[in-house]
């Protein structure tokens, strides 16, 4: 990574390369860490592939949405505290821009649009990204038989519906324990867990009343302890405003995830949906700001650690865990969504196609995205 530029020249460069990307980010965060590996490693290597995937790792070691932590990640060693804000609020924006506007349309006409028609081309290109993606960090991170029982063997355990969250934990205690078999210690062990402790924590009951005040901090509170997959805020935001405030109905918390899925960038863009239906533009932004701002925080905190931790013999057992896990559960999300976005002949052909066309000329993924918009349009036209 060279820091020759100027710091304007460097922000400026982060500015621009996630504002694309949070443009072009469809598929949730699986295809956007597979774009930021083509961008940042391949491309232009700012850093190399096991800085990124100890980044990777210390993204599912904190509470927070992966894909956003990643972008704050690499902006803070591309520019520091600077970086960190351009680049994470770049790649968000995008999206909340269109969230806001869908939220706009939903308010006034009930409804949210139809977006098959760019969703049919687009996924199977992000399916070839992601393979791609797992094909080149596997083998970085796949280094031994410790970190390839942990990846395969979540693989296998996700599809029995062991909660994904014990499944990074449980990874990374395995390869650190095996790692480390000769170091043994009980009290070292307990002290390198008892910062995981209380991650669960939840807040007093509230009234009912709406506040933005309080939907602001409720917002922040699931922003500081929700982990797993974004498809986990479905369970927060139906425990806090469906069941114990009565802000918002069942079909609005449906629609709000649905809004979150057919719009690129971060999943918890949902947040700022919700945000705008109970308190208009300055609800949305409360909400956007409390759901994003501890990754921010937590990710300024960590980042100057983790070359420590990988230093350390039981740390670095613990990021070559979970790291292995974190692509684990990609892989075996990666299936699911394979399952869902390869429907037909045409769908497997483009995912192919985008595969061979990364692996054999590393053609630019946005191209690759829009191109499988294109043939979506196509599709909709020759209907």
């Amino acid at each position: 990574m060279t820091m020759q530029e100027p710091l304007s020249q460097r922000l400026k460069e982060l500015a621009r390369l996630f504002l694309r990307l949070g443009i072009i980010g469809f598929g949730g965060p699986a295809a956007h860490i597979a774009l930021m590996h083509d961008e940042v490693v391949k491309r232009r290597k700012w850093i190399n592939d096991q800085q990124f995937l100890d980044l990777l790792g210390a993204t599912q070691l904190i509470p927070g949405p992966n894909s956003t932590e990643m972008a704050n990640h690499i902006g803070f060693l591309r520019a520091g505290w600077l970086g960190l804000i351009v680049a994470g609020a770049c790649f968000a924006i995008p999206a909340i821009i269109i969230v806001l506007a869908l939220s706009w349309v939903y308010v006034r006409y009930g409804t949210t649009p139809q977006a098959e028609w760019i969703s049919y081309g687009i996924k199977p290109v992000v399916i070839g990204i992601i393979l791609w993606a797992l094909w080149q960090l596997g083998r970085k991170a796949i280094k031994d038989k410790a970190t390839a029982l942990a990846g395969f063997g979540v693989i296998g355990l996700y599809f029995l519906g062991i909660n994904e969250i014990a499944l990074l934990f449980g990874g990374a205690l395995a390869v650190m324990l095996i790692k480390n078999a000769s170091r043994l210690n009980n009290r070292a062990m307990m002290g390198a867990f008892l910062p995981l402790a209380g991650s669960g924590a939840t807040v007093a009951a509230a009234t009912k009343a709406f506040s933005l005040p309080l939907m602001f901090f409720t917002f922040l509170k699931i922003g500081s302890i929700l982990y797993g997959s974004g498809f986990v805020l479905l369970a927060y935001f139906k425990a806090d405003f469906v069941t114990r405030f009565g802000w918002i109905t069942d079909q609005q918390l449906i629609d709000a995830i649905a809004i979150g899925q057919v719009t690129p960038g971060p999943f918890f863009t949902s947040a700022t949906f919700i945000g705008y239906i109970l308190g208009g533009v300055k609800g949305a932004i409360l909400a956007t700001v409390g759901i994003f701002l501890p990754s921010f925080i937590i990710v300024a905190v960590a980042n100057p650690f983790i070359p420590r931790l990988r230093k350390s013999p039981w740390a670095g057992g613990i990021l070559d865990g979970v790291t292995a896990a974190s692509l684990g559960l990609m892989a075996a999300v990666t299936w699911q969504l394979g399952r869902a976005s390869l429907v037909d002949p045409l769908t497997i052909v483009v995912a192919l196609v985008s595969l061979v066309l990364l692996a054999r000329f590393r053609l630019n993924s946005t191209w690759l995205v829009a191109g499988g918009a294109l043939i979506g349009l196509l599709r909709l036209w020759l209907r």
